[in-house]
Formats: C-alpha cells, structure tokens, sequence
C-alpha cells in the first residue's frame, strides 16, 4: 500500500485552555493492545440539552450499557464521529501514530467543527482543531466518556465480523487480545490477515514459520 506520512503527536501539558465558551468534543481510542484487528477511535460534541446520564469510562460498563449508552450518544449528540486505522497501516506506522491517525480521522468526521477537542491519554494527534490531552480523561469528561462507548462498541462489533470470518480464532471471546486461547488458536492456524504483523507474538510466529521452510 501507498506510504503513510508520519502523524506526529504532542505529549500532554497542562491545561492551556478555559472550556468555557468552547464547542468542545471528546476523544477516545480502542483496541490498541490486540493482536488482530484495526484501532478505533471515536470523537463525540454533546448536546447540552439533551445530555446522557449514566456516562463512564467503557471499560466499567458492561456490554449490554454500553450498547445502550452507544444508541443514546448517537440519537442525542450534536454530532459523533466513527474511524480507523486498518491492520495494514498500524503495521506501517506503529500502533502510537496509528491511534493518532484514527483519532485525527474522527475529528475531522464530525459533521461540526469543534474549537477544541479533549484527548484521552497523555498525547494528541496534530490536526487543524486545538487539543488537550487529560490523562484519565475517559472517566472525567463526559464527552470523553461518550466517545470511549462509541469507540469501544464499534470495534466490539467489527469483532465479531472478524469471528465470522475467521471463527478458528475465537475473536468473539478474546477480541483479539493475547489471551492463552488467541496465542494456541494463533499456533494452531498459522497467522489470519487480520493480524498484526508487527506485534511480538504473531511476528515470532512468522519468523518462526519462516524459519521452518
């Protein structure tokens, strides 16, 4: 595939900003530590007359809220924003810039453009909008929040896509994390396109397969 520029990050400094006034959007990724599977990222501008209780970090909801709290964002916010960065281009440009990829890539598919976007983690992607990363920001900021449930249903669904596609893997149990069963299933059925070639374990494996012929 065509080579990708590099998407250059900025490490969290302390706020430079006053919220107030701002048209804000919150920022999340998922499924950066998966062996197989693109990263999703989410950006979400909520309305303030419309708001969504019971927002959280995804990762202290069960699946069943989240899927909830994903249709009410999508019916009530001002606008949201779904993206990724495929297989191919986190094996291309590392995991770190991929994820700021994806997440530049929500932003800049919101249907409103926001006058600041707040990051979770400790870096943000360079785009045309004014960043701040928050460190724990999926558990503080609402919007934040929000886009942690959208970014983190999408990818469960393109999951279980995947488990269709390829069910000797059983993605639909471990979402592509390098759980015990994904690392037998991997030595049992060699390595699936969906994989990520540049991690550790399936690149061992293919050095090893390599190695073998």
């Amino acid at each position: 595939m065509p080579s990708q520029p590099s998407i250059p990050s900025v490490p969290a400094m302390p706020s430079l900003f006053d919220i107030e006034g701002e048209l804000i959007c919150g920022v999340d990724e998922a499924g950066r530590g998966p062996l197989a599977g693109p990263v999703f990222a989410a950006a979400v501008i909520l309305n303030p007359d419309s708001p969504v209780a019971g927002l959280r970090d995804s990762k202290k909801l069960t699946a069943k809220r989240r899927e909830e709290l994903a249709l009410m964002i999508k019916r009530d916010a001002l606008s949201w924003s779904i993206a990724q960065c495929s297989e191919a281009e986190i094996d291309e440009l590392n995991i770190l810039q991929a994820t700021m990829l994806a997440m530049r890539r929500a932003i800049e598919g919101l249907s409103i453009t926001p006058t600041l976007a707040l990051i979770d983690g400790n870096r943000c992607p360079v785009c045309s909008v004014r960043t701040e990363a928050i460190v724990k920001g999926d558990d503080k900021v609402s919007q934040i929040s929000a886009a942690s449930i959208l970014a983190k249903t999408a990818r469960d669904a393109a999951l279980m896509v995947m488990h269709k596609n390829y069910p000797n893997y059983a993605f639909d149990q471990h979402k592509g994390y390098p759980t015990a069963l994904h690392l037998q299933r991997l030595r049992e059925h060699g390595v699936s396109p969906v994989h990520r070639r540049s991690y550790g374990p399936v690149r061992d494996l293919l050095n090893f397969a390599d190695r073998s012929q």
